[in-house]
């Protein structure tokens, strides 16, 4: 576990501070990081590389508030190394390691707790900000930055980079007790996940975690979780073994609440297919060190630098692919809809499942206070229609998300024109926060960064 302490951070803060003003004019600060979790490859022409190498650490855990302050480059995997032995972990983890808390916060992050706890900016009680204008700010939701604080999430870095957060955490059990139930139907799975997030509870037991996989219109599962102080045994999916193909073999299941946590990097959901990855005899020889999510991200940047699977698909004769990367939501009950649309024009399986209820209105992701949503997430690559171009299915999973009352995240490809792109991200509430905490437009507004790649 790495720490650090709050006059070595002054320190990391002060020296990024002052590496932003050195910056010339015209070039597009990018915060240089070892690992990302983004799928918008972008070109690195006119912009200027910002270290937060020394903005990485955990500065403190403290049992008795149950909070932590926490750099803000910081992965969700050193975090919980720091929390897990205080018995506490963040409300909202999202489910790959290297996520990171700042990119969570100022981008969107979702688990299995959303159907609680919200998303993870919602656990975050200060954010230190150095803003577009190069000020270092601390923003909180009773000071007088508090619009700079509520509209943080979602900006993805055009309002600021966080440098410090404080983060509350809650308390945990040593393991988790997993329920995996079948259903045959969409709109009976949809229906049940409602009463159930609703509820709390299952069969009389008490929910802690909520999330399920649609396998085909007649197989899919939700996944119920509760927290337990013993376990009559645990299972290891870090091996030979695979998460989500148990999720159809077995009923019930433990996991230590490590595990649990980090159930789905070790084959990043079901993506390490692509790379072999499941295979017995691929995985009997792959180090447990490379079975990471991080790691199979690199190889996808590699495969788009250099165009093999396109030069493959040349060489077979195949059609050309498109990358369909993506998480929506729509409302729990417009979910059944969402699934057959899915299943009918892209076709791609499996897809995850998560439920969220926002506690409060966040301006930049307008979600409903109170209304229970649903998360799919899918990746992969779909065969083009013969006649259709790079962003065919990548539309029309937009316009059917906005048909039916959802919103989509901005870590992947978008293809929304500049109005119809700011009516849905709030254009309204962005742009008087921008013209406040960056007014010479240094870093880049939020269109340019999300659909024009830029």
């Amino acid at each position: 576990m790495v720490t650090t302490t709050m006059s070595t951070h002054r320190r990391a803060v002060e020296q990024i501070r002052q590496s932003y003003a050195e910056i010339p004019g015209g070039a597009a600060p990018r915060l240089a990081k070892s690992t990302s979790n983004l799928f918008r490859f972008r070109d690195s022409a006119r912009t200027a590389k910002l270290s937060a190498r020394d903005l990485d650490e955990v500065i403190s855990v403290d049992p008795e508030t149950m909070t932590a302050e926490v750099q803000g480059m910081t992965t969700y995997e050193h975090l919980v190394e720091a929390t897990l032995p205080h018995g506490l972990m963040p409300y909202v983890v999202p489910q790959l390691k290297t996520i990171t808390l700042g990119g969570a916060v100022t981008g969107l992050g979702i688990e299995s707790t959303s159907f609680r706890d919200g998303l993870p900016h919602e656990s975050v009680e200060e954010l230190e900000i150095l803003t577009g204008d190069g000020r270092v700010i601390v923003a909180r939701e009773d000071n007088e930055h508090r619009e700079l604080f509520r509209s943080f999430p979602n900006s993805y870095g055009t309002l600021g980079y966080a440098l410090r957060i404080r983060i509350k955490l809650r308390k945990v059990q040593p393991y988790v007790h997993l329920t995996h139930v079948r259903f045959t139907d969409a709109a009976k799975c949809m229906l049940a996940m409602q009463e159930i997030c609703e509820s709390m509870v299952h069969d009389g037991e008490r929910v802690d975690f909520v999330d399920g996989v649609f396998f085909d219109p007649g197989e899919m599962y939700i996944t119920l979780g509760r927290f337990a102080e013993r376990a009559p045994y645990v299972s290891d999916y870090t091996g030979m073994r695979i998460y989500y193909q148990s999720i159809r073999q077995r009923n019930r299941d433990w996991l230590t609440i490590h595990d649990y946590l980090w159930r789905w990097d070790t084959d990043w959901f079901w993506c390490s297919r692509a790379f072999g990855v499941q295979q017995p005899v691929v995985r009997s020889l792959m180090p447990r060190r490379w079975m990471r999510s991080d790691v199979y991200r690199r190889l996808v940047a590699l495969d788009r630098r250099y165009g093999v699977t396109a030069r493959v698909d040349r060489w077979r004769d195949q059609p050309v692919h498109e990358s369909v990367i993506q998480d929506v939501e729509t409302p729990v009950e417009r979910g059944a809809e969402f699934l057959e649309f899915f299943h009918d024009k892209v076709g791609m399986t499996p897809v995850w499942m998560c439920p969220l209820r926002a506690g409060s209105r966040w301006p930049l992701y307008p979600l409903e206070p109170g209304r229970l949503y649903v998360n799919f997430g899918f990746w992969g690559m779909v065969p083009l229609p013969r006649g259709q171009f790079d962003g065919y299915y990548n539309r029309l999973i937009e316009n059917a998300v906005h048909d039916l009352d959802g919103h989509k995240s901005l870590y992947s490809t978008s293809f929304y024109d500049p109005e119809q792109f700011w009516q849905l991200y709030n254009g309204d509430a962005y742009w008087p926060v921008k013209q406040e905490y960056d007014p010479n437009g240094r870093l880049l507004d939020l269109y340019d960064k999300c659909v024009r790649g830029r």
